[in-house]
């Protein structure tokens, strides 16, 4: 198809296509001319993910880049997925929090047994996140979060469970898309569920 039928097809202007070919968000058709070239179903299955990502993922564009370069160049081990997934979305390396922070966030995995990397991106992320609520005067309880963590280790359940075995591509498409766009869904339901709470708890 031509890049008008691309455009009629996804919704999406031909001006922001060409956007997105000079980003490197979408890759280039199969040129027929010096100046035209023809795309296919993967050219409208891309620009549908980067308009998931870019507008109801809410990812900036260069974060959106590490995500498709990461889709492009999948690794082929299943269980490095989710490491090349964490890492596209957070952006890279993470510097550390120091103190109370690092130090919770390091005991929570401990007492867990959790099988996870000492550079894992997550674990900067929640390091960070927690010295940031105490900056604003929330100190989380290792109770209260040893409980949040085992909660969200279900939810981690059925993300892996989900994960499709028939290709590192395929696995890891799922694991980013379900990144971005279930992380909304699980924040409304934590809203949902935290009203029935107090529905039911005596005044």
């Amino acid at each position: 198809m031509r890049i008008s039928e691309l455009s009629a097809r996804s919704g999406v202007s031909v001006a922001t296509l060409k956007y997105y070919l000079r980003e490197g968000l979408l890759h280039a058709g199969l040129a027929t001319s010096a100046t035209t070239a023809t795309y296919d179903e993967s050219h409208l299955e891309r620009v549908r993910l980067i308009r998931a990502l870019l507008d109801s993922g809410g990812l900036s564009v260069a974060a959106a880049r590490r995500v498709t370069d990461a889709l492009d160049t999948p690794p082929p081990a299943r269980h490095d997925l989710l490491g090349v997934a964490h890492g596209a979305l957070s952006g890279g390396p993470l510097s550390p929090a120091e103190g109370s922070a690092a130090t919770a966030a390091a005991a929570l995995v401990d007492a867990l047994g959790w099988h996870v990397g000492i550079c894992a991106p997550a674990r900067a992320e929640l390091e960070r996140a927690l010295a940031a609520a105490a900056a604003g005067g929330l100190e989380v309880p290792a109770r209260d979060l040893t409980a949040y963590a085992r909660a969200m280790h279900k939810v981690a359940e059925v993300d892996v469970r989900g994960v499709p075995r028939d290709s590192a591509a395929a696995a890891l498409r799922h694991v980013v898309v379900g990144t971005v766009l279930l992380d909304p869904v699980l924040l409304a339901l934590r809203r949902l569920a935290q009203e029935d709470v107090s529905s039911r708890t005596p005044s």
